[in-house]
């Protein structure tokens, strides 16, 4: 099986709840939603006990956390057989505060070259109003510099 096959294999199985989701998204509490060429999207009930910061809201690395859980799906829906990528940068901007709501992170791949790609995530709640707003850049890695780094490398301990 190609390894581009074995990435897009394992997406399929993270939708449909066949393959085990990683420890970091079940001590989260965020799930995926929904996966194509380029996007993906993950959900996420907040929780003020669980999940917040001193002042009683949503902790900011919670956010960002779901946020580049979503853009490095996304990017990695465009990788070839032979490629990985590794973050090179991220930026969020938190626009509003969080208690207990549903969140929704939608990352869409922007721009993807031959060496970097460009990712952006928007973080709504249930009434789709926006959260967080987050961009990603990410390095293109080939050869032996992206062995060991595929899709689901890193899900058995």
């Amino acid at each position: 099986m190609s390894e581009s096959t074995r990435a897009k294999a394992f997406l399929e199985q993270l939708a449909d709840g066949t393959a085990a989701l990683y420890q970091l998204s079940v001590t989260l509490g965020f799930k995926p939603l929904s996966f194509g060429e380029g996007t993906a999207a993950f959900v996420m009930d907040t929780d003020p006990v669980r999940h917040g910061n001193v002042m009683g809201t949503l902790h900011g690395g919670v956010l960002a956390t779901l946020a580049d859980s979503a853009m490095g799906f996304a990017f990695a829906t465009t990788l070839a057989s032979d490629e990985s990528f590794a973050t090179l940068e991220m930026k969020i901007s938190f626009l509003r505060p969080v208690w207990r709501s549903t969140l929704t992170a939608a990352a869409t791949v922007v721009q993807r070259g031959k060496t970097t790609g460009l990712v952006e995530c928007r973080v709504t709640d249930e009434r789709d109003r926006l959260i967080a707003h987050a961009t990603s850049t990410c390095l293109v890695l080939r050869g032996s510099q992206a062995q060991g780094r595929g899709l689901g490398d890193g899900t058995s301990a």
